[in-house]
C-alpha cells in the first residue's frame, strides 16, 4: 500500500536523519489520505529520488518521461538534498523544503539551517523551471522558516511543513485569494513529528495485513 520501510529506516525515526525512504513514505502516505480527497487539485509531491536525480542530470528535459506530467499542476513539493555524490546512496548530511508554486511563478525555500541547502534549492529550482517549459521562477530563501535546534531533525522538519503547507495553505485556499507562504513564527515539535509518522507507519501496516489476498 505504502512505501515499504526498512528496520533501519523505522529506526531512523527514534531521534536519527530521516532516511529518503521515510519521507516518500510520508508523502505517499498525505497523497493517499488527503490529497485524493480533492478531485480538483493538481499538486505534486516529488520523491526525494527523483529531486536528487533532478539535481544531478545536466538537462533534465532528459527525464521527462520518468517525472509526472505537470502540465496541470499548480504546486511543486521537492524533498532537497546536500548530497553531491551521485554514487552514495543515502548520502547527504540535511534535508530542506522547496515548495514551487508554478501558478505564482515562484520558488519558495523551507530550511531549518540556516538555509545550509540554498545552493541545492536554487539549483532545482532553475531545473524545474526547464522542465516547466522555461517558465520563470523567483526564488525566495525564506529566512523566517523554522528552526531546528539539533542536527538529527531537519527530515522531520520537511514532513511536518509539508503536512501543513499543504492542509493549512494549499487545500483550504480560495483560488482567488492570496495565501501567505511563510511559516514565520510557526512552533514545529520535531518530537511529536516523529511519533506522527511513525504511528501513521504502523497504521497503514495493520491496514495492509487487513486486505483480503486475490488468489
Amino acid at each position: 500500500m505504502y512505501d515499504v520501510l526498512t528496520k533501519e529506516d523505522i529506526d531512523t525515526l527514534k531521534d536519527d536523519w530521516l532516511t529518503d525512504n521515510v519521507i516518500a513514505f510520508w508523502e505517499e502516505y498525505l497523497e493517499r489520505e488527503y490529497l485524493t480527497q480533492y478531485a480538483n487539485a493538481h499538486i505534486v509531491l516529488l520523491r526525494p529520488s527523483m529531486s536528487f536525480m533532478l539535481i544531478q542530470t545536466p538537462d533534465p528535459l532528459t527525464l521527462k518521461d520518468a517525472l509526472p506530467n505537470f502540465s496541470r499542476t499548480t504546486h511543486i513539493f521537492l524533498p532537497i538534498n546536500d548530497n553531491r555524490n551521485p554514487s552514495v546512496a543515502e548520502g547527504g548530511s540535511h534535508w530542506s523544503l522547496l515548495l514551487v508554486s508554478v501558478v505564482d511563478g515562484v520558488a519558495f525555500h523551507y530550511d531549518s539551517l540556516n538555509r545550509s541547502n540554498s545552493h541545492e534549492a536554487l539549483i532545482s529550482s532553475k531545473k524545474i523551471s526547464q522542465l516547466l517549459g522555461g517558465k520563470e521562477l523567483k526564488f525566495v530563501d525564506l529566512g523566517d522558516s523554522p528552526q531546528q535546534e539539533n542536527s538529527s531533525d531537519c527530515g522531520v522538519f520537511v514532513c511536518v511543513q509539508m503536512k501543513h503547507l499543504l492542509l493549512k495553505r494549499l487545500l483550504i485556499a480560495n483560488s482567488k485569494e492570496k495565501v501567505s507562504m511563510s511559516l514565520g513564527g510557526k512552533s514545529i515539535d520535531a518530537t511529536a513529528g516523529r511519533k506522527e509518522i511513525l504511528r501513521e507507519k504502523r497504521q497503514s501496516a495493520q491496514q495492509l495485513f487487513k486486505e483480503p489476498t486475490k488468489d
